[in-house]
């Protein structure tokens, strides 16, 4: 019988030895680590309206049943998907010169709210800077500032991870909008 209790006490003892650990480190600090590479781009999306095929540089390709592809659907363009390749600047001028392209999707995804989801990726064929770098996540349109996911990239940015900040930097009814994309990466090759 008292080797029974005297397992049992040790087992007893390890069980709060290992729970008063992890009860420990579970209140450390969590260490801020700094980006490894810091970069700043502009992004412009011309949406077409069924009058400006020339200078389009997106469209819609998917409209609920009571929208279309030429006019977004309703007060918070709730079903639209567009597909974008727009021009990627140093600055805010959309007639400065491109040094990539921005290239993939997004879906407004909330009936009631202004939001929406992207995937995409900077692609880049410049002195500067090859390759691309891959994006992913939900844009609350409304903040000022939102961050989504840099989920990847190829070349210069080959398995990058990181966080980018997206601001609406200008904004032309549904027509035209300028996103500034500050990129901090944090794990870089």
């Amino acid at each position: 019988m008292e080797l029974k209790n005297l397992i049992l006490s040790f087992f007893l003892l390890f069980l709060l030895v290992g729970i008063s650990s992890t009860t420990a480190a579970s209140t450390g600090k969590i260490k801020v680590r700094r980006p490894c590479k810091r970069l700043m781009f502009y992004f412009h999306d011309i949406i077409y309206n069924g009058k400006n095929s020339k200078n389009a540089t997106s469209a819609i390709v998917g409209a609920p049943a009571w929208g279309n592809r030429t006019i977004m659907a309703g007060q918070s363009h709730f079903g639209d998907m567009v597909v974008f390749d727009d021009p990627i600047t140093l600055d805010n001028n959309l007639h400065s010169t491109p040094v990539g392209r921005a290239q993939g999707f997004y879906l407004y995804d909330q009936k009631d709210i202004f939001t929406a989801w992207l995937g995409f990726s900077f692609v880049f064929n410049s002195t500067r800077h090859k390759g691309s770098i891959n994006f992913a996540g939900a844009d609350p349109l409304m903040n000022k500032t939102r961050d989504i996911s840099v989920v990847g990239g190829t070349g210069d940015f080959f398995m990058a991870r990181g966080i980018a900040t997206l601001m609406t930097d200008a904004f032309e009814g549904e027509v035209y909008f300028r996103l500034r994309v500050d990129i901090k990466l944090y794990e870089c090759c």
